[in-house]
């Protein structure tokens, strides 16, 4: 392993939604001393507010005290009102069931999200500082509303990118499904090839979701992982880079 080998870990899909396995995660994380970014959805499904949910808000807002990055992730996060095309639905093959909010936006569509999402965080209370397009599924037009909109990073599927700067920066991400028993013994596959294959990598990103609690095999591959990756790699911040 190279001496700079570094370790970004976040939980997606923050959303009173997935309550008990949000501080599910909170708590995998803290027991190994990491203290994960929180990827917040402010309208999941435009069902789950976190204004309507204040119990929740207050979590959210006392881990950000306690240094958790907030990271605007979507405003909604499914793909409800946008048209896939062919091609966008080749980039989301196995990657997302009709949750690629970004997917199909243009620049102005994305700024008007990203703005509404930044000006909703900052009401509730919760400072963004940058954005991660749900699935990892977005036109370069977003990453560009995302600089423009003054958030300091966002990410693609292999990468983050620092805007201030324009660096881009290759970082493997890690991630489960435990939508079937075949996605989550995968995963788990999957995880265990990685720990191999990524060892010498410089930047790794661990890109925890709730859901990936809903199935024994992903849950227990979930745990393991956190807790080897933290064991053997520096936690940082994004905004140590």
């Amino acid at each position: 392993m190279t001496d700079q080998a570094d370790l970004l870990v976040s939980i997606h899909d923050v959303t009173p939604a997935y309550e008990r396995w949000v501080y599910a995660l909170w708590s995998i994380c803290q027991s190994v001393g990491l203290t994960p970014a929180l990827l917040v959805v402010p309208e999941w499904h435009g069902e789950w507010s976190l204004e309507r949910h204040p119990r929740f808000l207050r979590w959210v807002r006392a881990r950000a005290r306690e240094g958790a990055e907030i990271i605007l992730h979507g405003e909604r996060h499914d793909e409800v009102g946008s048209t896939r095309g062919w091609r966008d639905s080749v980039r989301a093959t196995g990657r997302t069931v009709r949750e690629g909010e970004f997917l199909t936006l243009d620049y102005a569509s994305a700024r008007r999200r990203i703005d509404r999402g930044i000006a909703r965080l900052t009401r509730l209370e919760l400072a963004p500082t940058g954005f991660v397009p749900p699935a990892w599924l977005a036109r370069e037009a977003t990453h560009e509303a995302v600089r423009d909109a003054g958030l300091r990073f966002s990410e693609d599927a292999s990468s983050v990118r620092m805007h201030a700067d324009v660096r881009r920066l290759a970082a493997p991400a890690l991630r489960w499904s435990a939508r079937s028993m075949m996605r989550a013994v995968g995963s788990r596959a999957v995880a265990d090839w990685r720990w191999r294959a990524w060892r010498n990598a410089p930047l790794l990103r661990l890109a925890l979701h709730p859901q990936d609690l809903s199935h024994p095999i992903a849950a227990l591959s979930v745990i393991r992982d956190v807790a080897r990756w933290a064991g053997t790699r520096r936690a940082i911040r994004y905004d140590a880079l």
